[in-house]
């Protein structure tokens, strides 16, 4: 079987990540422009590298030098999209995941009228791609939280935060609308306590009355509330949009046969699937809800969210995998880093420079679960791997063990499809060089386009196609057909 002729084809990148701008044209300060990278960068210690305080964010906000501050700088989209997209347009690119930053609008968060020159920027970018036929699959909230709403409200803790997003996106709906009609909410909105600041605009050290869990907790209902409300918007406004949510895809295996693994692994299952359950199937399990309450969490409803939540579920169900990880009880088990997480590793895996385990069989069993579980179309919109690329001598970037992970992947996702999936689109992770979202490097690339940028900002910013580019053009005008 082949895929279907509507299968979309693409790439995906994060306005916070690539955009850069920061100080232009009205743009507010955003969390992750207060993220330092550090020296330590190479450990890949997600936690460590995302952790703030009133004192650090201060401090950066203060400092006006980018050097050590990548995000604020990006890959400098902002000003070169029109090359950029091109290059996208030249692989044979049908679709193109973006975010919409929130402060570019809303620069606090709090205004009561959009910045008029971010609107003016993205309806441009709208409209080329619309040009270059590159459908645009937009998220709404990609780990950019305006920073004020963080200080002042600690973000998505105050439930007040629901009606500042429901603005933003009537705004994004009502600009935008005519040329968008594939959104997501949140991006990967499991991520809340593995990363409250960039994910919630939770500052740990001001949660004085709660323990960070329920902090966690309260801030991710309020997001579900928000994503439901938002998708009734949507509707409301354009009929013929689809609203989809987005979740981190985190395979996971019990590292053996011993019970005690195979339930731990379950229980970090439940966690994760509670996200795509409530956002999907409109309600939380009872079951997550008795093991929410033995973490001594309570979930915050309030009146009319749990018909909100019901009647609003989710068009489509998108998720993110680079890899998978395996679950012990057994504490001294020898751990890797991954997509925001420590797991155990799998000893019949390879892994990636930054520990990251490469598994494209993961990828099809994770399809065929999703599939299973919601019986709504799928949309794989993050895929890739980060590595270290040599520009050689003649300027030609030779990165084979790229094309053999996609090669892998693609091969993984073409069975499950054939074993039944109703699969929407493909766009891989970063198909132009951006500044990672982990560790904030550049040298950590994942693009078929390589930018000429290294970690402290210095290069000529030139765009060049890898030898990876071709393949994934043979690739898309073959609709997977071709993947030698």
């Amino acid at each position: 079987m082949a895929l279907s002729d509507t299968f979309l084809w693409g790439g995906a990148l994060a306005a916070n990540q690539a955009e850069g701008g920061w100080g232009e044209d009205g743009r507010g300060w955003v969390v992750t422009d207060v993220l330092r990278r550090h020296p330590n960068a190479d450990n890949d210690d997600f936690a460590a590298l995302h952790a703030v305080t009133l004192e650090s964010i201060a401090e950066a906000k203060a400092d006006p030098d980018p050097t050590y501050f990548p995000k604020r700088r990006g890959i400098d989209f902002v000003h070169r999209y029109r090359e950029d997209l091109a290059l996208f347009a030249e692989m044979g690119f049908s679709v193109l995941r973006v975010s919409i930053l929130w402060s570019r609008l809303y620069p606090t968060g709090e205004e009561l009228e959009p910045n008029e020159a971010g609107v003016a920027y993205y309806l441009d970018l709208f409209e080329e791609m619309q040009r270059l036929g590159i459908q645009p699959l937009v998220t709404l909230s990609h780990f950019d939280a305006p920073l004020e709403l963080a200080v002042t409200r600690n973000g998505w803790l105050d439930r007040a935060t629901i009606g500042l997003f429901e603005r933003f996106a009537r705004t994004c709906f009502e600009k935008f609308g005519h040329l968008v009609k594939m959104w997501i909410s949140f991006n990967e909105i499991d991520g809340m306590e593995r990363h409250p600041f960039t994910s919630g605009g939770i500052i740990e050290e001001t949660v004085t009355e709660t323990s960070i869990s329920q902090a966690c907790y309260t801030a991710l209902h309020h997001q579900f509330v928000a994503g439901a409300s938002v998708t009734r918007l949507l509707r409301e406004l354009h009929p013929d949009a689809q609203m989809g949510c987005m979740i981190t895809m985190l395979t996971t295996y019990p590292r053996t046969c011993h019970p005690d693994d195979v339930a731990a692994t379950r229980a970090k299952e439940r966690l994760l699937y509670m996200c795509s359950d409530v956002q999907a199937g409109g309600s939380y399990s009872p079951i997550v809800l008795r093991q929410l309450a033995e973490m001594g969490v309570t979930v915050p409803f309030e009146e009319g969210d749990a018909e909100l939540l019901r009647e609003n579920t989710a068009d489509f169900v998108s998720f993110s995998y680079y890899m998978s990880m395996t679950e012990s009880v057994d504490p001294d088990a020898e751990r890797t880093p991954g997509n925001t997480v420590l797991g155990v590793k799998n000893p019949y895996l390879g892994s990636s420079e930054w520990g990251w385990q490469i598994d494209p069989i993961g990828l099809r069993i994770s399809l065929l679960d999703l599939y299973d579980r919601y019986r709504k179309p799928l949309f794989i919109v993050e895929n890739g791997l980060g590595m270290r690329d040599t520009v050689d001598a003649d300027g030609r970037i030779r990165d084979d063990y790229r094309v053999e992970y996609f090669r892998a992947h693609f091969e993984q996702m073409i069975q499950a499809v054939d074993e039944g999936v109703d699969l929407m689109g493909y766009t891989s992770w970063g198909p132009i060089d951006l500044v990672s979202s982990s560790t904030s490097q550049m040298s950590k690339r994942y693009g078929f386009i390589h930018v000429d940028l290294d970690d402290l900002g210095n290069g000529t910013l030139e765009r060049r196609r890898k030898d990876s580019f071709h393949w994934y053009r043979q690739v898309i005008e073959s609709n997977g057909s071709n993947l030698n």
